[in-house]
């Protein structure tokens, strides 16, 4: 006879945690409209705490306190926002420049192409054509999708600010609210919790910054030695892409170097610029964000990828960005709870003895000597009786 599902079987318990999972998702889908401004929000809230508390701590009323620091966020964005569209515009100014290189090198590569394999001009353009009917097949799709963002993005530019200044003016509000939510789990312990989520996503976000400024130094310093045009503005941008982990490095290093095929006569400035950029990438993930960040933000590779890719499934590239804070915040939920600390080990790092050879087999060693001493005790102390 089969035993009964009872509320207390682990597999009950199971299923019940994936279905709700599944239920978060879904519901997290359908309205990123509004969670996405609101976890934005959130992180930049968490970013101005440090400035809003500083200034009520000279004097300045909270209300004040709050406004300000969203007004000194608006200037920040605002600054980055001009400084690239302000580059992109003199950049703009010598595109007939840059078009008439570009052509050139598209001449050389059919020529090349024509050599090598025997793909004829009329092949190329026949290719050319057929990509760009496609293309223009989609444009409506394209256009509607565009108009569609812009309009989120203006509903975003609204409405971020007020949720920041909210949960900045709101905070002690909001935690007495998980207080009384939870209030079987004890205020000590939704306190420490609510600090640890505050402590990891500050870590990450102070640290990304101060990792970006470094980098933005670095990535500039080699396009000025290399002659490349516009070194601050590309260093910068490279910098800011890290914002989207693994890809955003790799995508802010080719457009420096289609810049330097089109505004130098030698194809080696642009292998230039991609191999410093991957030097720099090196130096930051392996010497610069472990030092900086730590080990307060330890998520394993694994699992930032998996984020990363739930993330772009759930809001796009909002979601890639949100990923990695995102995650952290769920660890420090997990390891809160006993009953699920199995989870956050999942996703934190591995241990050193994790990654040496044979380790599974000392580990085996060392479970079965624990068991063995466990059973003994239990023996003595039946004995004993």
């Amino acid at each position: 006879m089969e035993k009964p599902i009872t509320p207390k079987s682990s597999e009950y318990l199971l299923a019940v945690r994936l279905v709700t999972l599944i239920l978060i998702l879904v519901l997290s889908y359908m309205l990123q409209s509004v969670l996405v401004p609101l976890l934005f929000s959130m992180l930049i809230a968490i970013t101005l705490f440090p400035l809003a508390t500083l200034l009520e701590r000279w004097r300045i009323p909270r209300l004040l306190a709050a406004i300000i620091s969203v007004i000194v966020a608006i200037i920040v964005i605002v600054g980055l926002i001009y400084l690239i569209v302000n580059q992109v515009l003199n950049i703009g100014r010598n595109g007939e420049d840059m078009v008439a290189r570009f052509q050139e090198i598209l001449t050389v590569i059919t020529q090349w192409t024509n050599e090598k394999f025997g793909i004829t001009d009329d092949m190329l353009s026949q290719k050319f054509h057929e990509f760009t009917d496609n293309a223009l097949s989609n444009a409506t799709t394209y256009i509607q999708r565009a108009f569609s963002s812009i309009g989120g993005i203006l509903s975003s530019v609204v409405l971020v600010p007020l949720f920041v200044f909210f949960m900045l003016y709101y905070r002690d509000f909001f935690r007495e609210f998980f207080f009384l939510t939870f209030k079987s789990t004890g205020k000590e312990k939704v306190n420490k919790i609510l600090n640890d989520i505050y402590g990891v996503v500050q870590s990450y976000l102070v640290g990304l910054l101060t990792v970006m400024g470094i980098v933005a130094i670095l990535n500039t310093a080699g396009l000025l030695v290399m002659g490349i045009s516009y070194a601050w503005f590309f260093g910068i941008l490279a910098a800011l892409l890290m914002l989207i982990p693994y890809i955003g490095i790799a995508i802010g290093s080719i457009l420096p170097a289609l810049f330097a095929i089109a505004t130098k006569d030698n194809a080696w400035y642009a292998v230039g610029v991609i191999a410093w950029f991957q030097v720099v990438q090196f130096f930051e993930a392996n010497l610069i964000t472990p030092n900086i960040v730590g080990s307060k933000v330890s998520i394993n590779p694994l699992m930032s990828i998996v984020g990363l890719l739930l993330g772009g499934m759930l809001f796009g590239l909002a979601g890639l960005i949100l990923a990695l804070p995102l995650i952290a915040i769920i660890k420090v939920v997990l390891d809160a709870n006993p009953s699920l600390s199995h989870f956050g080990f999942l996703i934190g790092e591995p241990e050193e003895t994790h990654l040496k050879s044979k380790s599974n087999f000392k580990r085996l060693r060392e479970w079965r000597i624990k068991k063995a001493l466990e059973s003994s005790l239990k023996t003595k102390k039946k004995a004993d009786k």
